[in-house]
């Protein structure tokens, strides 16, 4: 079943260019959305657990590819790992665009909500179930965080631990009225109705880099969303850090993105 997503509102998004790769049909009213490039034997360590886990029977699994080369996303392979979906970003920008790709094929496909999990193998899939029975039960943006009562930081970098905790979630915390303690990872869920919200707006060209997950932290709480944290696990492998963030001047840009967060900079100019 399609979304009834009225035409002249879709025709306003600013959605990169993609390809749907492989779709197998939706078959669950949530999807769990994998943002991936060049992951390697992380994704698939990842789609293994989840196997295991049996997420598909309560979730579709799609995997939006921002241009992987190496080979870890064989049709065959993710068929076998019950993946439902594949979309491969086709147009500009780096994570936030690979979202907007992605949420925009799950509402017009018609999904009630949306997991995503990042597919670097950092976050422990067993807490996806809790994520979709806080959608079912009316949640609207569900932030998972390893700092909570029965959460877990394993091998945080020392810097990143301190910036998440003293600088980026107390940020976020003030400036949306809502206590964040975990802000910087992408392990959440939305419901479909938020993200259909035009005072959301999620669907700006401006979304393009990492502005996109501080955006959200921000301005749901801000328009009175019902928002949660759940405690999950979080596990850096020792002697390596899987990221796309890097640097000083990666992390530079994540604070500068933080602080026009926080100051209403990305909110619809219309509504601001």
């Amino acid at each position: 079943m399609k979304s009834e997503i009225p035409s002249d509102t879709r025709a306003t998004w600013q959605v990169p260019t993609y390809d749907i790769a492989m779709w197998e049909g939706r078959r669950h009213p949530w999807c769990v959305i994998i943002p991936v490039i060049n992951e390697g034997e992380r994704i698939r360590t990842l789609l293994a657990r989840m196997s295991a886990l049996r997420i598909a029977d309560i979730a579709d699994i799609v995997i939006v590819d921002g241009g992987s080369t190496d080979g870890s996303l064989q049709h065959e392979f993710l068929r076998s790992r019950d993946v439902a979906g594949l979309i491969v970003k086709t147009g500009a920008g780096r994570l936030s665009a690979q979202l907007r790709c992605a949420y925009a094929f799950a509402l017009d496909q018609g999904y009630d909500g949306i997991v995503t999990i990042d597919g670097n193998d950092k976050d422990d899939p067993e807490a996806i179930p809790r994520f979709v029975e806080a959608l079912k039960n009316g949640v609207d943006f569900v932030q998972a965080s390893r700092f909570l009562a029965g959460g877990l930081a394993e091998n945080t970098p020392k810097s990143r631990d301190l910036a998440i905790r003293f600088i980026h979630a107390p940020a976020l915390s003030l400036s949306s009225g809502f206590h964040w303690t975990d802000t910087t990872q992408g392990f959440r869920a939305y419901s479909s109705r938020m993200l259909l919200d035009p005072l959301v707006a999620p669907f700006r060209d401006v979304f393009s880099g990492y502005e996109l997950l501080a955006y959200l932290s921000y301005r749901v709480p801000k328009l009175g969303y019902r928002c949660q944290e759940l405690a999950t696990v979080r596990r850096y492998p020792k002697g390596e850090v899987p990221t796309k963030i890097g640097g000083m001047r990666g992390n530079l840009k994540l604070l500068e993105v933080l602080f026009r967060a926080c100051a209403g900079h990305y909110n619809p100019k219309a509504v601001s």
